[in-house]
C-alpha cells in the first residue's frame, strides 16, 4: 500500500482511539452533578471583573442581582480601568433592578508580572474576604445566570464535596461564523480536557471554565488563588490546576442556565479570540507546535482528502479509510451540535473548522514571536513567565 493509504489508515485508528479512549469527551451529558439542598447556606462573595463591558452588562448583571439564594451574597463587581463607564452602568443597573447588595471598586493599573483579568479577580477577591465567605463565585461580566444557577452551585459543592465547581457557559451561536466556529470550540476544548477525568481524584486532567467558577474561600488561599497564576495567560485552566495540585476536588461540566450574551458576529472577532491563548496553550514550544499542526491535519483534514483521492484514483483502501475516519469524526461532533440547538448537517463541516483553528493556532504563534504576545482588552503580554509553561 501507499503511503497514502498508510497516513489514511492512520488517521482511521486516531480516531478509534479518540472514540473509545479519551474520556468519551464527545458526549454532552456531564451537566451538575446530584445535588441536594444543604440544612445552612453558606454566604458567597461574587467577584465580576469587567473591562470596558458596558455592551454586555445589562443583559449579563441583572441575571446576578436577581440570584434567589437563601443564604448571604452579594456582587462585588472590578472596574478594571474602562473607558467607556462600566462601572456608574453597574451602579445604575443595581439602582434600577435591586436583588443582591453590588459593590463596585477599581484596582488600579496591575504591577508588571500579572495578566489578563487576573488583577481584577485578586482586588475583588481581597474585598470579598472582609466578609469572611465559605464560597467565591467567579464570573465574567459577559455571564447571565438563571436565577437559580448560584444556589444550584452550592448545592452541587456541598453534596459533591468539591472544592471547585465550574460550568462552560453555552456560548452565543446565532451569526453564521459563530454556528460554524463555536460549537467546535467546545468540542475541542473537551478533548484535551475530557470532563470525565476532571472530578477523578489523582488524574492528571485539570480545567475550568472561567466565565462561571465555584470556589471555596479556604481551597483559594491553599492554593494561593490568583497570586500563584497570575501569570497565566490561560486563566481558569492554571486555576483549575493549582486547586487541584494543592489537593482539592474539582468539576467541569456543561452549563445549562449560564450564558455568554458575548456576540463574535465576525470571524476576525473568532480569530482573535482563539489565537489570544492558542500558542500559550503550546507552551510557547516550537515542537509542540508542529506535532499540533501535524495532528490536525492528519486527525481532521486526511479524512475527507483521502476519501474523495480514493474515488478519485480508485483507491478502495484510501477510499475505505477515509470515509470511515470522517464518519467517526462527524458522529462524535453530532451530540454538540445538539446541545448548541445547531443543524446537524454542520458536522461534516468539522474538517473546514478544524482547518480554521489551525490557521488560527499557527496565527498564535506568528503574533508572540512579532512580539505582540497574547492580548486582553487592548492589554498586550509580551513575555509570559515561565510558570505558565510549566503549569
Amino acid at each position: 500500500m501507499s503511503a497514502f493509504v498508510w497516513i489514511a489508515a492512520g488517521s482511521l485508528a486516531a480516531w478509534l482511539w479518540l472514540l473509545l479512549c479519551q474520556g468519551f469527551f464527545w458526549r454532552t451529558d456531564i451537566r451538575l452533578p446530584a445535588r441536594r439542598d444543604p440544612d445552612d447556606w453558606p454566604s458567597v462573595c461574587v467577584v465580576v471583573p469587567a473591562r470596558d463591558e458596558a455592551a454586555v452588562l445589562p443583559a449579563s448583571l441583572p441575571s446576578l442581582l436577581a440570584q434567589d439564594y437563601p443564604g448571604r451574597a452579594e456582587v462585588f463587581l472590578v472596574d478594571d480601568g474602562s473607558s467607556d463607564g462600566t462601572g456608574e452602568l453597574a451602579r445604575e443597573l443595581a439602582r434600577r433592578h435591586g436583588g443582591l447588595s453590588l459593590t463596585v471598586d477599581s484596582p488600579g493599573e496591575p504591577p508588571a508580572g500579572w495578566t489578563g483579568k487576573l488583577w481584577a479577580v485578586r482586588h475583588g477577591i481581597g474585598l470579598a474576604r472582609a466578609r469572611a465567605p465559605e464560597y467565591l463565585l467567579l464570573t465574567d461580566a459577559d455571564i447571565a445566570h438563571a436565577p437559580d444557577s448560584l444556589r444550584e452551585l452550592v448545592a452541587a459543592a456541598r453534596t459533591g464535596g468539591f472544592d471547585l465547581v465550574s460550568q462552560m457557559a453555552r456560548l452565543r451561536v446565532e451569526s453564521v461564523w459563530e454556528r460554524l466556529v463555536v460549537p467546535a470550540f467546545v468540542y475541542f476544548f473537551a478533548q484535551l480536557y475530557p470532563f470525565r477525568r476532571i472530578a477523578v481524584r489523582g488524574s492528571r486532567t485539570a480545567a475550568a471554565a472561567g466565565g462561571c467558577v465555584l470556589l471555596r474561600a479556604d481551597a483559594a488561599e491553599r492554593a494561593r488563588i490568583p497570586d500563584a497564576i497570575r501569570h497565566a495567560v490561560i486563566d481558569d485552566v492554571a486555576l483549575a490546576r493549582a486547586v487541584k495540585g494543592s489537593g482539592g476536588h474539582i468539576w467541569l461540566g456543561l452549563a445549562e442556565g449560564v450564558d455568554s450574551v458575548r456576540p463574535y458576529p465576525r470571524l476576525h472577532d473568532l480569530w482573535r479570540m482563539v489565537s489570544r491563548s492558542a500558542y500559550a496553550q503550546l507552551r510557547h514550544n516550537p515542537l509542540l507546535l508542529t506535532g499540533t499542526v501535524t495532528g490536525l491535519a492528519v486527525v481532521y483534514l486526511v479524512p475527507p482528502i483521502a476519501l474523495f483521492a480514493g474515488l478519485a484514483t480508485a483507491s478502495v483502501w484510501a477510499a475505505t479509510a477515509g470515509g470511515l475516519a470522517w464518519l467517526l469524526m462527524t458522529a462524535t461532533y453530532l451530540p454538540m451540535l445538539r446541545y448548541y440547538r445547531q443543524p446537524l448537517w454542520l458536522a461534516p463541516l468539522l474538517p473546514v473548522t478544524a482547518f480554521l483553528y489551525l490557521l488560527m493556532t499557527v496565527d498564535s504563534a506568528v503574533q508572540h514571536y512579532r512580539g505582540r504576545g497574547a492580548a486582553w482588552k487592548g492589554r498586550t503580554y509580551a513575555r509570559p513567565d515561565a510558570a505558565l509553561d510549566e503549569s
